[in-house]
């Protein structure tokens, strides 16, 4: 009997941009130099790799790919992890959205316009 192989979960390759301020670029780049094992776990948990933020400028540039079967839900565990959220409140004053944010909206989901694997 032949079974068909057990087919790998599609990766979306997630970017967003946010304003640092620049008051408190070093106390968020010294916070992300030594980020919470805990945070880190809760983003694992939900299908979070290859996160990275990077700077330019005051702009913050993250990029991560997610292997879950929904971001909308994994936001959600992620928001209601305690840890998770006593990070924000440490990180979350050093950002302002950018302009042209959408209402609302915090870190900006970035437009893929290309890619080579």
């Amino acid at each position: 009997m032949h079974s068909d192989p057990v087919q790998p979960r599609s990766i979306q390759r997630l970017a967003s941009v946010i304003r640092l301020l620049p008051e408190k670029r070093e106390e968020y780049l010294r916070l992300h130099a030594d980020p919470w094992p805990e945070v880190m776990a809760t983003l694992k948990r939900v299908g979070v790799s290859n996160y990275s933020i990077f700077l330019h400028g005051d702009l913050l540039f993250s990029y991560l790919e997610f292997s879950g079967d929904s971001w909308k839900d994994a936001q959600a565990e992620i928001a209601r992890d305690p840890h998770t959220q006593a990070w924000w409140a440490q990180t979350d004053p050093c950002q302002t959205p950018v302009q042209g944010a959408l209402p609302g909206e915090w870190w900006s989901a970035m437009k893929p316009v290309f890619l080579l694997e």
